[in-house]
């Protein structure tokens, strides 16, 4: 075959590559092709973060700076977002998160939202089913998923054209690698017992040690796992963030110097940031 042949074959065929993946939806999400036209009001599910604990005083919720709901301009959430290219939405943010919520707690939440009538949800959860007290008393992950089906569940019925975007849960064994040098953030984990399960023995490189963070680890990611596949059978109203938070290298200077475990204000923005830009993008 001659070079000029061979080349033209070569494009054809990298043409048609591509043209088959647009056609399953790989390289165009649907979600970010069209996700309809801006919400009007929105609620935002979850724990700590969402609720933005000690993101702006000492050991207190501070809704103002969520990634989601707030209003603070520093962090720049979702709801101002949305505000900027609909204004109707404004004054209509709902945080129904709560500080220490589990999975456990999702469809409690669900309902809030669902009473609230609003045309966007996210949610954010998993984080303290895995940050326990030890490895032992993690939440199975048969159970997780069972937590948010049944969350979804009541969305679904009760909001049926909402947007509802499922947030994955942040790499915790990222916190103990970007805090195991710190004296001051093993002290704030030690003294408050924060999230044991992984954090136990910060500096311990023995090999059950380096064992357990890794299954605490596995254990997110499975969570994470169950979480797209739990808004998959939701249907085209609901998207995952394919793992964006995930897979977000998120700094020490991005985590609270009272605890070293929840977000700052410049946490909250980066999640603002990442969050909003894997999802329906208004």
């Amino acid at each position: 075959m001659s070079a000029p042949r061979r080349t033209a074959t070569l494009l054809a065929t990298l043409l048609a590559a591509v043209i088959s993946v647009t056609s399953v939806g790989l390289v165009v999400s649907p979600a970010h092709a069209d996700p309809g036209p801006p919400p009007a009001s929105m609620a935002s599910l979850g724990d700590s973060i969402t609720r933005g604990f000690n993101a702006c005083g000492w050991y207190v919720d501070c809704p103002s700076r969520s990634f989601s709901t707030g209003d603070d301009s520093g962090v720049n959430s979702h709801y101002l977002r949305i505000r900027a290219v609909n204004p109707a939405i404004n004054g209509r943010n709902h945080n129904d998160g709560r500080s220490g919520a589990r999975s456990a707690d999702m469809a409690g939440q669900a309902d809030a939202a669902v009473s609230q009538g609003v045309g966007y949800v996210t949610m954010l959860i998993g984080a303290n089913d895995a940050c326990t007290g030890s490895e032992s008393s993690m939440t199975p992950v048969s159970t997780f998923r069972s937590n948010i089906d049944a969350a979804l569940g009541r969305l679904r019925s009760g909001l049926p054209n909402a947007r509802v975007f499922v947030i994955s849960v942040p790499d915790i064994q990222r916190l103990w690698s970007v805090g195991r040098g710190d004296l001051a953030a093993r002290t704030a984990w030690s003294l408050f017992g924060i999230c044991q399960s992984m954090l136990a023995n910060p500096t311990s490189n023995a090999q059950a040690d380096v064992d357990r963070r890794n299954r605490v680890r596995q254990r997110v990611a499975d969570y994470n796992t169950q979480l797209a596949q739990a808004c998959a059978a939701y249907g085209s109203n609901c998207l995952f963030d394919g793992n964006a938070v995930f897979n977000y290298p998120f700094t020490l200077g991005q985590l609270s110097g009272w605890d070293y475990f929840h977000p700052n204000t410049s946490g909250q923005r980066a999640l603002a940031e990442i969050s909003y830009a894997a999802g329906f993008r208004w």
